[in-house]
């Protein structure tokens, strides 16, 4: 009996923490995402990637990068003031799902637990860690093109092996 309280009161956790959802299932959306692989094979001089700006739009664009034969998902999408907003294709707590983002209006929806991310809210770390986040990925806009360090795509490693 002490021990069924103690599940119960587990799994209620695990709901309002936002890792289970009724609504979690498939990807829903994850295979319509137009997957465009960005190349790691530039000069050793240049420590980064460029998605050309004129890419990047108010509807999401998935990119993949291989990093040492693992290959790492992350989005680019712009909000409502322009601005370019990037983040890993994982959660900073459902990552083990593998299951991603995908989007509805001007959300990034996990495909995993079911929440909700404003898009205008993503581009920063996790402002509650321990819960569900599109999991930070920096970027800049440098000239006409969006850069990321492959350094730090390369550190979200760990949520895609």
């Amino acid at each position: 009996m002490k021990y069924g309280i103690i599940l119960l009161a587990l799994a209620a956790l695990l709901v309002f923490s936002g890792c289970v959802s009724p609504q979690s299932g498939s990807p829903t959306g994850a295979a319509t995402a137009i997957q465009q692989p960005v190349s790691n094979q530039q000069p050793v001089a240049n420590n980064s990637i460029s998605i050309p700006l004129s890419s990047v739009s108010s509807q999401a664009k998935w990119f993949e990068y291989d990093a040492g034969g693992t290959t790492i998902r992350f989005f680019a999408v712009k909000g409502s003031n322009g601005g370019v907003k990037t983040a890993f294709d994982a959660c900073d707590v459902c990552y083990y799902s593998k299951k991603g983002y995908r989007q509805q209006g001007s959300d990034m929806v996990c495909n995993n637990c079911g929440n909700k991310y404003p898009i205008d809210g993503l581009g920063v770390e996790n402002r509650n860690p321990g819960g569900c986040w599109p999991s930070y990925l920096p970027s800049k806009v440098v000239g006409e093109n969006v850069e990321i360090l492959k350094s730090d795509i390369e550190a979200g490693k760990t949520m895609f092996v």
